[in-house]
Formats: C-alpha cells, structure tokens, sequence
C-alpha cells in the first residue's frame, strides 16, 4: 500500500484543546445533556426503556441510511427481521441492508463496544465488519470516481487505495494505521465526561481519515451511538442520526466545514481549523439535546397512555381485539411489565377469555414476552408509530 508520508500533524488538533473558544458553553451544554438523558431515561420503567430501545434501534437505522440516501422505512425493515423481504431486487437489498445495520446496533446495545473499544481500531473494525459481512454482494462494490473501475469492499479492512470525498482527499492507505493509532491515542483514554464534548470531533476526525473503502457514514454514526449510549447511559432510547438526518444538509456542511485549515493565529495551533471544529461540536450537541426532548414529549406518561389506550379502544371497536384489553395495555404502561399468572385477576374475566386477550394484543405485535412463560411487556411496532407516537418518522405510504 502506498504511504505518501503525511504528517500527523495534518490532523491536529485531533479534539478541542482546553483555551478552545467557546469551551465553556460546550461544558456548559455537555452537563445540561447528560441531566436532560438521565432524567429521561430514569423517568420510565425499565422494560418500557427496552421496547424503546428495539423501536429506536429500527428509527435510527432509518434515518442513518437516509442520509446515504437509502430509503428503507422502519416497517419494511421490521418485514426484513421476520425475512419478510420485497420482490424488487433493489428494495431486498436495502432490506438486507438495514438488517445489518440492525445487527450491528444491536450488538453494541447488548455492550459489545463497551469499554472504549470503539475507539480502537479492533473495535471500528469489528464494527465495519458486522455491517459488511452481512450485506448482499451489490452492495459490497464502489465505483472508482476518476476511473470508474469498481472497487470491492472488503468487511473489517481499511483501503489499499486512494480516495476522494467531495472536496476533501483523505490521507493514503499506508498511512490510514498511523493517522488511526494517533486517533485511539488520543480519545480513548479520555474520561466519559470529556467524552461527551470530544464526540464530534471524534466523528469528524474519523471521517477525515476515512479508513474504509465504503461504509465510514454508517461506522461513525454507530460509534457515535456507541460513545453516547456509554458515556451518558442513554439507554438507547433516543437517537442522534434522527437528529443528524432532519438537519442533513446543516449536517453535511458543517461536517465538511472541519476539513478547513486553520484561518489564523485566533484559530488554534492546529492544521486544521479549531473554530470550525468548535461550531460542529456546538451543533451536534444541540442536536443531541433536541432529540432527548423530542422523544421525553413524545412518551409523556400521559400523552402517551392517552394516544395508545384511544388505539385500543378502536380496536375493540373494531372487533379486532377482545374487550378488557385496555385494562391490560394500561397496566403494562404503568407497570413496565406483568406476570402471566396475573393477568386474568387484572381483567376480572374467566381463564379462556383471559388467554384470547392476551392472544389478540400478541398476534397485533403490541405486547411481547422472551418465552411463553415470561412476564408480558409492552412493544412499540414501527406499523402503529403514526398513532402511538407521531413524528417518530413518516408514516409509510400504502
């Protein structure tokens, strides 16, 4: 592989230095994001925070492969967990796609990068790996830009060859090692508190590098997601790529605005621009606060009850679920869970009539339980999110 030399310094500074302008309001808005997260997630019961999880595991699939520019709505991805997948070759593959993705968020939600591995290159890999190894061939191939001779991606391992990313030429592939070695140097023995301020960076800079062929934009909103959900003990239950996704354009430009060298002698001791970096960090943490909020209003306790109850309710109506089924769903959103050898005391009814409600809510996929003997919880499936918690994403269409 050729290694054109480049300086490490060409990277510097790799995070904020602490006489960084405006380190103070980060600080300041690093601590307000931690208390708005926690207060969040003590908030609800532990198994509504997992269903959670699993419903804002497929949004944030969703909105990471928008902002690549592939459009997988969380329902069809929910078809592609049961191998439900479309006819359309091209749509299969996006399914296959987001299942991966899926894969993998799930892996780090159950603590695989814990520890600071993501910010090892064994940890990134992995990452890059997980995802790639899991895609269909079509997907595993990029178009050389100046050439156009496609280029086979290769799951875990960073490039052999020289790229371009917009107006931005990422340093040679024999020295991607060197440029990752300093990067792991200097985030990952960083406390947690100091992380929450170093994640953009982190994010840019490991975009800078652009250690892989293809796959660096869903890598680093992985790690990201990785990062926040350690350091803040988020839970998962809320989503910067959301975030990211509704401001793509804002995100994009500023992202690329870090790639600037240095303006002057107010703008850090870097070659790259510090101010820059700073704007980015200020923007990403806004966003990162505005999606707590987004999702604390959205699953309001009462808000909340009222919007899945009033579903209910129709649905009885309907003569699609069984009456006392409210009972069931209320108990669940208060409790976080119930024991199946409760629930006909809960409803009042005979043992038949009791298994026929619990039957009808689990065949609706919005109760669930780890066994046919483990206590029941609630679900939140991406098919009844335009109901249950509108603006989450679009409602899909037919």
């Amino acid at each position: 592989m050729d290694d054109h030399g480049e300086s490490i310094a060409l990277m510097e500074p790799v995070k904020l230095s602490e006489t960084a302008s405006g380190r103070s309001e980060l600080t300041d808005m690093s601590f307000e994001l931690a208390q708005a997260s926690a207060s969040f997630r003590s908030s609800l019961p532990e198994q509504i925070v997992k269903s959670l999880t699993e419903l804002v595991r497929g949004m944030s699939c969703y909105y990471s492969n928008l902002i690549e520019g592939h459009d997988t709505h969380p329902v069809d991805i929910e078809r592609a967990l049961k191998q439900e997948f479309s006819e359309d070759p091209e749509k299969r593959n996006l399914q296959l796609e987001a299942a991966a993705h899926m894969s993998v968020q799930s892996w780090i939600d159950e603590g695989g990068l814990d520890g600071g591995l993501a910010l090892t290159s064994e940890g990134i890999k992995e990452t890059h790996r997980r995802f790639c190894e899991q895609l269909p061939p079509e997907l595993l191939v990029v178009s050389d830009t100046d050439t156009g001779e496609e280029l086979e991606v290769v799951p875990g391992e960073f490039r052999e060859r020289d790229v371009k990313v917009a107006r931005h030429t990422p340093v040679s592939p024999g020295a991607v090692p060197r440029f990752m070695q300093r990067f792991e140097q200097v985030f990952q023995p960083l406390k947690k508190s100091e992380l929450v301020i170093a994640t953009a960076a982190i994010h840019h800079r490991f975009a800078w590098i652009h250690p892989f062929l293809d796959g660096n934009g869903r890598v680093s909103r992985l790690m990201s997601h990785a990062i926040l959900r350690e350091t803040l003990d988020t839970g998962s239950i809320w989503s910067v790529s959301r975030g990211l996704a509704r401001s793509v354009d804002e995100y994009k430009t500023r992202l690329e605005s870090c790639d600037m060298p240095r303006k002057g002698a107010l703008d850090g001791r870097g070659s790259l621009s510090e101010e820059a970096l700073v704007e980015f960090t200020k923007y990403f943490l806004g966003v990162c606060h505005d999606q707590v909020s987004f999702m604390e209003e959205l699953v309001q306790p009462e808000r909340l009850r009222e919007r899945i109850l009033k579903w209910t309710s129709n649905e009885v109506d309907a003569n699609r679920l069984e009456d006392r089924s409210a009972r069931l769903m209320e108990g669940l959103l208060y409790r976080g869970e119930i024991a199946r050898g409760e629930v006909q005391e809960l409803l009042g009814v005979s043992e038949r009539q009791s298994r026929r409600v619990v039957s009808k809510l689990v065949n609706r996929g919005v109760i669930v339980s780890e066994t046919s003997k483990a206590p029941l919880r609630l679900a939140f499936p991406a098919a009844l999110s335009h109901a249950w918690m509108p603006g989450l994403f679009p409602e899909k269409a037919g």
